[in-house]
């Protein structure tokens, strides 16, 4: 090459790098050094190389953005370094090779990328096993870097499995993609699998506080963790949300113009909506999420960031040091610890559960801030309600669960789980309580009593005797069947006859053995059944085998017998025999019917057979 095409490329090329590359392309990683997060990765290519036990493939898998193709690319480099020094695979890449500006910018000849979304047929695959006998042009190595191999069809996998598990000494592969399941296990068994990690959002803010060094410009703390915590892991993610926060602030990038950027609320107004929440607080708890959406907050990020927040304070419980973490703010730090001294788990998993199906209402709906009204009552009420146990120990010891005191408070308020329950006004309802059982002693209904117009004092619950319920005796198992339809109950009729095999039944107890699969639940419902209709408690004991045959069982041996009976019958076996293929479904017996003789006694007009089915036949 001459010297006046030298200075020709040199001005091309820096004419093309004068043109602007986002941050995702530009800090994109060169080395293994640059890597991070993925400390186990490179702790086990070093110690590979180093003793030489490299690999035929490679399998790269993890979620968008986390680095398989600059992994893919390095790997590559790595494999065919080559410089004045050094002529052998390594690791050590602090100084650029012969190969390595070529493969890291993706042109070289001897490493050849492809992307298996556009290349998924048997024909792209069968171009790779030709040339792949064929040794690389200057490189050490002939690379292929196969891109979300997991779209490769079927056929091509399989016509690549051969050359995959036995390839020529030359030949590498480098597959990467972010469905891993989706790739065959037999492809999988050839190849080394590196699980590329999600970076903590520690380790990338700190990354992102790097480059807008690099870049000569100013971010805050708190915006560097919200572009951390939005990336959910992925670098790229991280970039492209840094270079977009950059343009938007035209100078520095603070939380504020971040936040109004990503449609993100401001953490501490998450919190004082989750106190607002806790407390049952309804009306402070909607104004704050309109406030929030006036400001441009969406009510989704909302209900997610609030879901998060729920997730951090039972986190806390049991892992106090995750409060340490380096993406958190301080008011999460301190009121978090606060609430996960306060809140019960049952609180927090039941708002937990609120909040992830109503995320998912809002995200359908048309109307998203409705829709996220909607979950915040819902939310607030269920924070001010007891527990199933806590309610049924009030009733059965006559006593008003205790509310709990200060703002913050909470349904379980301790720490253990087992704290006061909050029976704020919106949650008691004048009129009667349900009744407490009859083995408990005296009934006793529970009312509550408003205050006087004017009076500040918060409602009385009082108990006052009750008439108690009128007990029913069942004798045989066939009384409760028969008491189930009475009441209406089909679901429960049908799982007694299908699912209890009787072993011994008496007034207020039961022993039976289960058969099948009989709904969710079914002993505990039963026993409330028994219980709501009887008024008294019945002791259930269930076994594993044993027992008489079920309801249903015994009426299908009944029909089946009566079947065998009916094909003895002359007329039926004609029928039959006349029409190929028919069967018994039924048999009805007609009872036969009775003459009145001179002194008027009734007697049957014939004697029917032992089947009936001579009668039933005339």
């Amino acid at each position: 090459m001459t010297d006046s095409e030298k200075t020709g490329d040199q001005k091309v090329g820096s004419k093309r790098d004068e043109g602007y590359r986002v941050l995702a392309r530009k800090y994109r990683p060169q080395s293994f050094a640059d890597l991070i997060g993925q400390e186990a990765m490179v702790t086990t290519l070093t110690n590979a190389f180093h003793t030489g036990r490299i690999a035929q493939a490679y399998m790269l898998t993890g979620v968008r953005g986390v680095g398989k193709t600059s992994t893919a690319r390095i790997l590559a480099r790595a494999l065919n370094y080559k410089s004045g020094d050094v002529d052998r695979p390594t690791i050590d890449l602090s100084k650029e090779g012969e190969h390595c500006r070529a493969i890291m910018e993706g042109r070289h000849v001897d490493v050849i990328e492809m992307d298996a979304a556009s290349h998924t047929g048997i024909d792209n695959i069968r171009d790779i096993i030709e040339s792949a006998q064929y040794a690389p042009a200057i490189a050490r190595y002939k690379v292929y870097i196969i891109d979300e191999v997991h779209q490769l069809s079927n056929h091509s996998f399989n016509a690549l499995l051969k050359t995959l598990e036995e390839p020529p000494a030359h030949l590498k592969f480098i597959f990467a993609t972010t469905e891993i399941r989706k790739v065959p296990v037999t492809v999988l068994s050839r190849c080394q699998r590196f699980d590329l990690r999600r970076v903590d959002a520690g380790v990338l803010a700190e990354h992102l506080r790097g480059i807008v060094a690099a870049e000569g410009m100013e971010a805050d703390d708190e915006a560097l963790a919200l572009v951390a915590r939005a990336a959910e892991g992925s670098v790229r993610d991280a970039l492209s949300i840094l270079d977009q926060a950059i343009a938007h602030a035209a100078g520095k990038v603070d939380a504020a113009s971040l936040r109004a950027m990503l449609g993100l609320a401001d953490k501490a107004r998450i919190i004082d909506l989750f106190e607002h929440v806790m407390k049952g607080d309804v009306a402070a708890a909607l104004g704050e999420l309109k406030e929030q959406y006036d400001l441009g907050a969406d009510p989704s990020v909302v209900m997610t960031d609030l879901a998060d927040f729920v997730h951090y304070v039972t986190r806390l419980k049991y892992v106090p040091q995750a409060a340490e973490d380096a993406s958190l703010t301080e008011a999460e730090r301190s009121r978090g610890a606060e609430f996960a001294r306060d809140l019960s788990v049952r609180v927090l998993g039941r708002a937990w559960q609120i909040l992830v199906k109503g995320i998912a209402e809002i995200e359908a709906s048309e109307r998203p801030l409705p829709a996220a009204d909607m979950v915040l009552v819902r939310l607030t009420h269920a924070a001010s309600l007891p527990a199933p146990d806590e309610v049924m120990r009030s009733l059965e010891g006559g006593a008003q669960p205790a509310r709990p005191s200060g703002p913050g408070a909470g349904p379980g308020g301790g720490g253990n789980g087992h704290g006061a329950s909050h029976a704020s006004p919106a949650s008691a309802h004048a009129g009667e309580m349900p009744r407490a059982p009859a083995s408990s002693g005296a009934p006793t209904a529970m009312v509550a009593r408003r205050p006087q117009a004017g009076s500040e004092a918060k409602p009385e619950i009082q108990t006052q005797p009750a008439e108690a319920p009128e007990l029913l005796t069942l004798a045989t198992f066939e009384d409760l069947i028969l008491l189930a339809e009475d009441k209406r109950d089909i679901r429960m009729r049908t799982s007694l006859k299908r699912h209890v095999r009787l072993i011994d039944f008496a007034d207020g107890r039961i022993q039976f053995a289960i058969a099948g699969n009989p709904p969710p639940n079914f002993v505990q419902d039963l026993s409330a059944r028994l219980q709501q209709w009887t008024g008294k408690r019945w002791m259930l004991a269930t076994s594993r085998e044993g027992g008489r045959q079920t309801i249903e069982e015994a009426e299908q041996a009944e029909m089946n017998e009566r079947a065998e009976q009916a094909r003895t019958n002359p007329a039926v076996d004609a029928i039959m025999t006349r029409f190929p293929g028919a069967r018994i479904v039924d048999v009805k017996l007609r009872q036969p019917e009775a003459v009145t003789d001179i002194d008027g006694e009734g007697e049957p007009a014939s004697a029917p057979d032992e089947t009936g089915l001579d009668d039933f036949f005339d």
